[in-house]
Formats: structure tokens, C-alpha cells, sequence
């Protein structure tokens, strides 16, 4: 299970005009609102980054303006294929990665392959992920659990790390998932 002490949120190349086309695009942007809003009422540190700002964009102005700092940016489609991501994430001293962004089949995918590979936890938020269409999103999370990925959602990880209901941290986060 996710523990609020153990995990790192990692959100993958929500940008420009290909964040407004993947198959729906408003519920993926308005769910990694949520989680973003729920990770840092948690305290759990935020990894973001985009692939070729120049060429594609900078990400989603209403999830950017939720994190604090600025974006890593990358041209290799796995996260982990970046020196500057790993040295962060490894900074974080967390194992578990909860996984957000575009494209499921590309960049999302062979993120979580290498995680995978070089010894983390990671569990993929199914309502924060998209490609441009269904079939590769389904393809993408399919390749990623047969791979040891773990499949969740917004309410369902906020909840589990959150353990108890009660408390202001409870508060917050019943309001955020609604």
C-alpha cells in the first residue's frame, strides 16, 4: 500500500496542445488537479517534467500554477533516462512513485518501465493518465501491470495514504476528491 512517508508523485509531460487532444483531456487535467492539490496536503514531494518545452509547450497552466518550483526538463521519453530526474527522485529518499501524465504508451510506459527496473514501487493513477487515443492508453496501462506496475486512482491513493478519517488532512482531501 502507499504511505505518505514513502512516496513521490511524479507527473509526466502535461503540455501544450497535446494535453488538450489526449482522449479525455478535461477529466485527465482536472484529475491531476486534484492529485497535485491531495500530494501536497499529504507533504509528498512533487516531480514534474516536460518533454521539449521549446517545441511542445509548457505544461497546463492550472496544474502548473499548483507546484511549486519549476519543471525538469527531458528529451528521452522515460523520466528515468534523465541524470537530473534521478538525482532528484533519488534526493527524495522515497521507493514509491505514484505515475501521472501523457502519453500512457510512450512516456508514462517507459517511465514506469525503468522505475520498475531500477527498483521502485510504482503505482500508476489510471484516471490521471491518457494518450491521443483509448486503444494506446489501454495498451500503455496493460504493458505497465504486466510489467509489476500497480493500478489506482485519485480518491482511492489520497485516501490510502491519508489512513484515518478524521483530521484536517481528512478534511481537505474529502473536499479535494469531490
Amino acid at each position: 500500500m502507499l504511505t505518505k512517508d514513502e512516496t513521490v508523485l511524479v507527473l509526466i509531460d502535461i503540455q501544450g496542445k497535446l494535453a488538450q487532444i489526449v482522449d479525455e483531456s478535461d477529466a485527465v487535467i482536472d484529475n491531476i488537479v486534484r492529485v497535485v492539490k491531495g500530494a501536497k496536503v499529504l507533504d509528498l514531494p512533487i516531480l514534474w517534467l516536460e518533454q521539449y518545452p521549446k517545441g511542445l509547450g509548457p505544461t497546463v497552466e492550472v496544474i502548473a500554477n499548483e507546484i511549486d518550483g519549476t519543471p525538469i526538463e527531458k528529451m528521452t521519453f522515460s523520466a528515468y533516462d534523465n541524470e537530473e530526474f534521478v538525482q532528484k527522485l533519488e534526493a527524495t529518499g522515497r521507493k514509491k512513485v505514484l505515475l501521472a501524465g501523457i502519453e500512457t504508451h510512450i512516456c508514462v510506459y517507459q517511465t514506469a518501465a525503468r522505475l520498475l527496473a531500477n527498483g521502485y514501487d510504482v503505482e500508476v493513477l489510471a484516471d490521471c493518465v491518457s494518450s491521443r487515443t483509448a486503444g494506446n492508453r489501454e495498451v500503455g496501462i496493460q504493458k505497465m501491470i504486466q510489467l509489476g506496475a500497480n493500478i489506482t486512482s485519485v480518491e482511492m491513493a489520497l485516501f490510502e495514504m491519508q489512513v484515518v478519517a478524521k483530521g484536517d488532512a481528512f478534511k481537505a482531501i474529502s473536499a479535494i476528491v469531490k
